[in-house]
């Protein structure tokens, strides 16, 4: 028997479903070239790749076909990408922030040692700093458009030598995962070493460095448990956001409401996705590394768990006031510090000052 409740629900589900059809309908049609992020990593496998690969021409009725891969699959560092962008060479890519600072020292502005302690904290620097950031990649990048601003699980370190604090990574040579991460290392008396993400289980192995900063679960997806003894969460390298962003020329070629539908589909089913899966993939790449909880992902290592005591972040916290600051607002120019100081200070309570 059809009620007139259930007639009612079914009429709206139908009406709705027609609007979804003939919204997806009004998409331009055009195809899109997207470069991601590292390939072995859950940030590509679990969210980039579903999403340009597959959501995205599902969902627009098949009106915009993709071609995804990776910039390590093409043989990148992953520094460059923007630049391809910005040159029309790729339509739309994704990668570290970090990796890109050389050519917008902006982007800095946006994740450093121990400005965000805990992944609310980040997402709200994420969300001030973004206005800031559109307008650095339309600036730098040939008119870019920012698309999404996404984390890596809390980048913490790993060694493959002996330590109990913060205090007993002074005179190790550490692979930083970013600029201010070096300076930030520099300031607690180590040696911040630049090397590339895919070299370091090796250098860990034969001891070229000791230590090396990088995301819980992206240090176990690589194997770094199994060339270092351990771990300690404190939150050196911040979030190592990675940016997402579309050619100029490609972005302002798509209609108005194709543009409104590509932003609202990143935000609901990429960008909420990633920032709700953040604390819950920090917590189990520990877990994964250390053999403490469960570790869903394969054979748990067993690598030793450091805990940061409150002198160490009390010490963090003052590298970051009296030396990672300082040293970024003097790489740009002070209309950008003085807007890092309206919006991530403003969340921080911190202060960018030459």
């Amino acid at each position: 028997m059809i009620t007139k409740s259930s007639l009612t629900l079914a009429t709206v589900v139908a009406l709705s479903l027609a609007g979804a059809n003939a919204h997806a309908q009004d998409i331009d049609k055009t195809s899109i070239s997207y470069v991601g992020s590292w390939s072995s990593l859950s940030l590509y496998q679990n969210f980039e790749k579903p999403f340009w690969a597959d959501h995205i021409p599902e969902a627009s009725d098949g009106n915009i076909s993709t071609q995804v891969t990776t910039f390590d699959q093409m043989g990148l560092g992953g520094g460059e990408v923007f630049r391809l962008l910005a040159r029309g060479v790729i339509d739309v890519t994704s990668t570290v922030a970090d990796y890109a600072v050389s050519d917008a020292p902006e982007l800095e502005g946006l994740d450093m040692p121990m400005i965000a302690p805990d992944v609310d904290t980040a997402r709200k620097v994420a969300d001030a700093y973004r206005p800031v950031l559109a307008d650095a990649f339309a600036k730098r990048f040939d008119g870019a458009r920012l698309l999404a601003v996404v984390p890596y699980p809390s980048q913490m370190v790993f060694c493959n030598t002996e330590i109990s604090g913060l205090a007993d990574l002074k005179g190790k040579k550490i692979r930083a995962s970013g600029r201010t991460t070096a300076e930030f290392l520099e300031a607690i008396g180590a040696e911040g070493i630049t090397l590339n993400f895919s070299e370091v289980p090796g250098a860990l192995q034969r001891g070229v460095i000791d230590c090396a900063v990088t995301g819980s679960l992206s240090g176990y997806s690589s194997g770094w448990h199994e060339v270092s003894t351990h771990l300690y969460p404190l939150p050196v390298g911040g979030w190592d956001h990675v940016v997402t962003a579309m050619n100029g020329k490609k972005w302002n070629a798509l209609s108005t409401g194709t543009q409104q539908w590509l932003t609202d589909q990143i935000k609901t089913h990429y960008e909420n996705p990633v920032w709700a899966s953040a604390v819950d993939e920090t917590k189990e790449g520990i877990a994964c590394l250390t053999g403490q909880g469960d570790c869903s992902r394969g054979k748990a290592g067993h690598m030793v768990l450091v805990k940061a005591t409150r002198a160490d972040f009390a010490e963090a916290r003052r590298a970051l006031e009296q030396t990672v600051l300082p040293n970024w607002a003097g790489r740009v120019d002070q209309e950008w510090v003085d807007r890092w100081n309206q919006t991530v200070g403003a969340v921080t309570g911190l202060k960018a000052s030459k």
